[in-house]
């Protein structure tokens, strides 16, 4: 049995964290591969390696000085290898870092130093071996990942090793310079490394005991999801819920591995396991929320649309061609309405009304802007009755107009349309009618 364990960045910002995460490696000898982030935050007024090193990036590309912005990263670092008490010297690689910035080396590979470096204290730390994602993590020429070559690769080169730390965020493009994923992405790199060894599991370590039912920003102490599937964690993460990169579903779902989502500050916390499929009924029917504000409503009326051939078609090519995408799209006998993010939407509007006019001919266009969707997602939600009923009655309750309501052909997520104001009450509407009542 094989676990790949990923730490993020809170997890591994001081020593004192590092040592927690040692202690819960060593803890599982099944703990074989351990994928770490870029040292985070300290406090809430300290800065995450990664931002310092896009900074110097920046500083670079001014053509100013960054060797003392450097030499403040540097610091973190050796502060973590004194409080680990570590034979160990990142001079070398400092100094490397600075020729290849000042030789164009470009801001992926600065992005990128953070979890290197991080790598290899972390081997360091646990008398592992360190395994450079830049030679087994692969993009093609247009920066995409290259799934294939990487398994191959990754999977021959930790054959042989009983044990290795590989970097998180980071690869290679044809080329040999340096790719990231986007931001969060050593979340992917961990799901790749799980596929590549075949894992029995793949536990993401973070400062939280799991996935929350509701944003606790919004909710005071929301419930735990114990368990949710690659499906409900996928509209989830799509609606603004971060505990994970939605991406890193990716590469475990395709070879069937859970992820535990564990908190390092709380080890003993069962967390969330995300699956594939499970029979485990949810203690509530629902399985979470989630949503995000700004959004435009277009609404496109025109008398007999249902009997034209060809109708929709033409409207969306009107966003095509102005380059937008949308997210949702209800629709009636003579009315259809697409949902799009406001910011995208705003400097191209009348281009895009135009263009539905030229294209489609309708009747008359409706925008209403400053809008947000809700996502209300659970497995549970299609064995049940009267779960729009109730969603319905909890927002008229506590007096939310809902502009829209679409539910998936799946029945696994119902989407709701508020105003932007009326946001945060509906998601505490929401919470309160399926979760506060059944605890």
């Amino acid at each position: 049995m094989i676990k790949v364990v990923k730490f993020g960045g809170s997890s591994l910002a001081s020593a004192e964290q590092f040592a927690k995460a040692g202690k819960i490696i060593q803890a599982d000898k099944e703990r074989r591969y351990v994928v770490p982030s870029a040292p985070g935050k300290r406090n809430a007024k300290d800065t995450k390696v990664t931002d310092m090193l896009y900074a110097c990036y920046d500083l670079v590309e001014a053509g100013e000085d960054f060797r003392v912005p450097l030499m403040k990263i540097k610091d973190r670092y050796d502060t973590i290898i004194n409080g680990l008490n570590l034979k160990l010297s990142l001079e070398e690689e400092f100094k490397k870092i600075s020729e290849n910035l000042k030789n164009g080396a470009g801001q992926a590979y600065a992005a990128s130093r953070g979890e290197y470096l991080n790598g290899i204290v972390m081997a360091g730390f646990l008398g592992y071996e360190f395994v450079d994602s830049a030679e087994v993590i692969f993009f093609d020429e247009e920066g995409v990942f290259d799934a294939d070559r990487t398994n191959r690769v990754l999977a021959e080169r930790l054959l042989g090793l009983d044990c290795a730390v590989i970097p998180g965020f980071y690869g290679s493009a044809p080329d040999g310079t340096i790719r990231t994923f986007s931001r969060g992405g050593s979340d992917i790199t961990g799901s790749i490394v799980a596929r590549a060894v075949r894992a029995s599991c793949y536990e993401n370590w973070t400062d939280v005991s799991g996935f929350l039912i509701a944003d606790p920003n919004i909710i005071k102490n929301p419930q735990t999801i114990k368990t949710i599937t690659y499906r409900e964690l996928r509209e989830l993460s799509y609606m603004g819920a971060s505990v994970l990169h939605e991406d890193a579903v990716f590469p475990v779902r395709k070879a069937g591995i859970p992820i535990n989502i564990r908190n390092t500050n709380a080890p003993d916390d069962e967390g969330t396991w995300i699956v594939e499929s499970t029979c485990q009924q949810s203690k509530y029917t629902i399985t979470g929320i989630a949503g995000k504000k700004g959004f435009v409503s277009v609404s496109i009326d025109k008398d007999m649309m249902n009997a034209e051939v060809g109708f929709g078609r033409k409207v969306l090519t009107a966003f095509e061609e102005n380059d937008i995408s949308f997210e949702h799209m209800p629709s009636g006998i003579d009315t259809m309405t697409i949902f799009v993010h406001q910011p995208e939407f705003e400097g191209k509007e009348q281009a895009v009304i135009s263009a539905i006019h030229r294209l489609a001919q309708p009747d008359s266009i409706e925008l209403e802007g400053d809008l947000a969707l809700i996502a209300v997602v659970g497995r549970g939600m299609k064995s049940t009755r009267g779960t729009a009923g109730r969603i319905f009655s909890a927002l008229a309750h506590a007096n939310i107009n809902v502009k829209m309501i679409d539910q998936g052909s799946s029945e696994l997520n119902i989407i709701i349309g508020v105003s932007n104001d009326d946001f945060e009450n509906a998601i505490r509407a929401v919470y309160d009618i399926f979760v506060v009542t059944q605890i």
